[in-house]
């Protein structure tokens, strides 16, 4: 035991070399140790019994003192701290698109971005930058948040599974996704802190500040296309147009219109809410809901729209 108590102390200087201020530990290793520092304890030899005298009670003693090893090991049981806020950005960049037809105001703006080295810094070695993709001329921009996984990995927007449940949506509203462009705010994956050699797993919502920066490239997109309308997909996406202090809840923004730089604006579900809502009953819901928020954009689209399509998804 004394080994493993020296081998214990050691690991723990080691860790406090390298800046760790916590480490998880389990109640039952926090239950043995306490009964190894109990068990070392010297006991103190019984106190000779005095004749009884009357006296004043005495006034209660105070609390024993903890011993210093369970202040020790006490604090190894506080949660591990919250990993560091991202750091500072510059202030956002300042887009000048050449004169030109659409698609080389377009390549310009793909150099543009793809070079930027603020975006460039955030991007792990074998990823890519992501800016929007899709018709040029089309009517309607649905805007994301950031890319994820698969979309980093190919440098295009919604190419993983919220990317094909949004191939079907635009498929339903009678549309091709050929027709339609889709982009999101952001143009690199927002980093999780990870290990040394570690892939990141899951994704973290962009800040107001990393949008801040990459909202004139999307700026720069909507100048290129022109599109009659513009659909956020998300909270955080309605955040970042609309502002982080203008959307409390997505319920309380979606189904009805908004503006972004001049353009109609409507805010429905992202796709990826819909591929975690797990009961069947759930599931019709947030589509019907999703499909009433697309309704509207159809009908200011001027898209024909069957009866079948205005019952779908209804019970």
């Amino acid at each position: 035991m004394h080994a493993a108590l020296t081998a214990l102390t050691d690991e723990l200087k080691r860790l406090k070399a390298r800046g760790v201020k916590h480490v998880l530990v389990s109640d039952e290793s926090l239950d043995s140790l306490r009964k190894v520092i109990e068990a070392r304890k010297p006991r103190a030899a019984p106190a000779p019994q005095a004749k009884p005298a009357a006296a004043a009670p005495a006034a209660p003693a105070p609390p024993p003192a903890p011993a210093p090893e369970s202040r020790v090991y006490s604090q190894l049981r506080q949660p591990a701290p919250r990993p560091p806020p991202p750091p500072k950005l510059p202030p956002p960049p300042t887009v000048a698109l050449p004169d030109g037809d659409k698609k080389t105001r377009w390549d310009a703006l793909f150099n543009l971005v793809t070079q930027d080295p603020e975006c460039l810094k955030h991007v792990k070695p074998g990823k890519k930058v992501v800016l929007g993709a899709g018709n040029l001329d089309a009517k309607i921009f649905f805007c994301g948040e950031a890319p994820g996984a698969e979309e980093e990995k190919r440098g295009e927007p919604f190419v993983g599974p919220a990317g094909e449940l949004l191939t079907k949506m635009i498929g339903a509203m009678g549309l091709r996704r050929e027709e339609v462009y889709i982009g999101n705010i952001m143009n690199w994956r927002p980093e999780l802190p990870t290990g040394a050699g570690f892939a990141q797993v899951g994704n973290r919502p962009p800040t107001e500040e990393e949008m801040r920066y990459c909202l004139p490239y999307l700026r720069a997109q909507l100048e290129i296309i022109g599109p009659e309308i513009i659909v956020a997909l998300g909270a955080t996406a309605a955040k970042g147009l609309l502002g982080f202090a203008n959307v409390k809840t997505l319920g309380a923004v979606r189904n009805r219109w908004h503006e972004f730089v001049g353009k109609p604006l409507m805010v429905t579900y992202h796709p990826s809410f819909l591929l975690h809502t797990t009961t069947a009953d759930a599931m019709r819901k947030a589509k019907r809901a999703v499909w009433e928020d697309l309704l509207l954009v159809m009908e200011r689209a001027g898209l024909p729209i069957s009866e079948k399509q205005r019952r779908y998804f209804l019970a």
